[in-house]
């Protein structure tokens, strides 16, 4: 065993005669690139803004009037550059609800945007989104809902072309997109082109998934495609923002004989996602959608329910802090605005969030660690597993410890004594879930105290308990189903804003 100082860094390792470094190998199910890219995102909105804005709905029946959609002055700027001050590194719009009604030309319906007096029946609003998106460094996505009341074809062999030439026309026509949206609302009651009735359909076979997520592995290929339980990111199971205490990103689907398998649309499993499955069968992370108001869609009596920052912080901990993402229903008013109240919120959120990781009390600190991998020292080379890489802001770079070494500490001395009650850890997940337990101390009156424990780390896990003053914090990891790969250990103070008042 040596020990040698690295820059601020006492590491610690074995070298034997020879040695190279070998970076570990991967453990389990590994996150796709484009998924990457999707956990890099963290926090983005949903946008629902259509006739059920005008017909004070949530869910249309499809036989409403393509003229009542006539705002003055829709503006996608002030709705993205909102998002963009509340921290939003993505939107996705709804394209298409369950009404039927497309937000854009569409060549397969009448029940468009062209039959509308906006713009002159000459408008657009899937590009106008798209365009602002690409203004302001926000990536893009879409929803077209696979249920359609207004079409007379829905629940006959008809209705599918139908519905697959609508996403060609999305997927190919408004640039890159970072996520593809399907939910889980198909067949009942609607219009159905007049006649009125209830259309039931197999939603496990009807929409022919295979296929129809392939239009989009083939149109947009860096795209992830959400759904119940995946295939690229799967919803979290509830509709507050709340996943499990420990979330894992990796979860088998599981269809109706309950033999796992890939997810291909018949998946029955999803109320298990909100904590996911260690050792699950493939990369699914959580994604955590919720409205800002009561409802997705706005309503001119739902003002006073829109969610305080400090309500959107806590939902920020356990969605984005567990390991997932943050995906926050934003509803423009009838004149295509976020309102007042909204933009009040949002802004604030951002404000808050930006505060809060503004000053990191790990970035100058000098690190040491129980054990490093081995490395054959190169002239002029940073040692590519250093204690001292969970410092930056890469992802990642990591630290790492030999194979077969499971249990480890990484300690911190602060250049002087800090306040804080918010600690992230970050896993690089290229290399897979590795860790099974791990708990954070903090040196006070002497002695070590376990501040925080958990189970799961992956692609971001924070932490909070109440402020604490000290010089050392210690990271324990004491199980791993891989030699740990940590990339991230910061220390952060939660703003004023948050702080309880007397």
């Amino acid at each position: 065993m040596k020990r040698l100082w690295v820059g601020s860094v006492w590491v610690s390792f074995c070298l034997a005669s020879g040695a190279r470094a070998e970076p570990p190998q991967p453990y389990g199910p590994l996150p796709s690139a484009r998924q990457l890219r999707w956990h890099e995102t963290e926090l983005f909105s949903l946008i629902h803004f259509g006739l059920n804005t005008y017909t004070d709905r949530e869910w249309g029946y499809g036989n409403e009037d393509p003229a009542l959609f006539n705002p003055k002055a829709p503006d996608a700027n002030q709705v993205v550059s909102t998002l963009k001050k509340a921290g939003m590194n993505g939107v996705i719009l709804v394209a298409k609800h369950h009404d039927g009604f497309c937000l854009w030309p569409t060549k397969t319906t009448p029940h468009n945007i062209t039959k509308s007096p906006w713009r002159g029946g000459q408008g657009d609003l899937v590009r106008e989104y798209a365009d602002a998106a690409k203004k302001h460094g926000l990536r893009f996505g879409l929803y077209c809902s696979p249920w359609d009341r207004n079409s007379a074809a829905y629940g006959t062999p008809d209705y599918l072309p139908l519905y697959q030439a609508q996403l060609r026309e999305l997927l190919a026509n408004y640039g890159t997109l970072f996520e593809v949206w399907f939910d889980g609302a198909n067949g009942g009651d609607g219009y159905y082109g007049g006649a009125r009735e209830r259309r039931n359909i197999d939603r496990f076979t009807y929409y022919d998934w295979p296929a129809t997520w392939g239009l989009v592995r083939q149109l947009q290929p860096s795209a992830c495609i959400f759904g119940d339980v995946g295939p690229d990111c799967r919803w979290v199971g509830n509709e507050t923002g709340y996943a499990a205490e420990d979330s894992w990103a990796t979860f088998t689907p599981k269809g109706k004989t309950d033999v796992a398998r890939p997810a291909n649309g018949d998946s029955l499993n999803h109320l298990e996602a909100q904590a996911g499955h260690r050792g699950g069968a493939a990369w699914i992370p959580a994604e955590c959608d919720f409205p800002l108001r009561k409802g997705w869609f706005w309503h001119p009596n739902e003002d006073a329910t829109v969610r305080p920052p400090a309500k959107l912080m806590d939902i920020y901990f356990n969605s984005v802090g567990k390991g997932g993402c943050m995906n926050v229903g934003v509803a423009p008013d009838r004149d295509g605005f976020v309102c007042e109240a909204d933009v009040r919120a949002l802004e604030a959120f951002g404000n808050v969030l930006r505060t809060l990781f503004d000053l990191n009390y790990a970035a100058g600190a000098t690190v040491e660690a129980s054990q490093v991998r081995a490395w054959a020292d190169k002239p002029g080379q940073p040692h590519p597993y250093a204690p001292e890489n969970v410092r930056d802001a890469d992802r990642y770079s990591y630290w790492a410890t030999d194979d077969g070494v499971t249990n480890a500490t990484l300690t911190l001395t602060l250049p002087a004594v800090a306040e804080f009650n918010v600690v992230r850890l970050r896993e690089n997940i290229q290399l897979g879930h590795r860790v099974d337990s791990f708990a954070v101390d903090v040196w006070t009156a002497g002695d070590w105290q376990t501040y925080a424990a958990g189970q799961s780390i992956g692609a971001c896990r924070l932490l909070r308990g109440p402020k604490v003053k000290t010089d050392r914090v210690r990271l324990r990891i004491t199980a791993a189903a891989a030699c740990p790969c940590i990339s991230d250990f910061g220390l952060f103070a939660t703003p004023p804003a948050l702080e309880p008042h007397p």
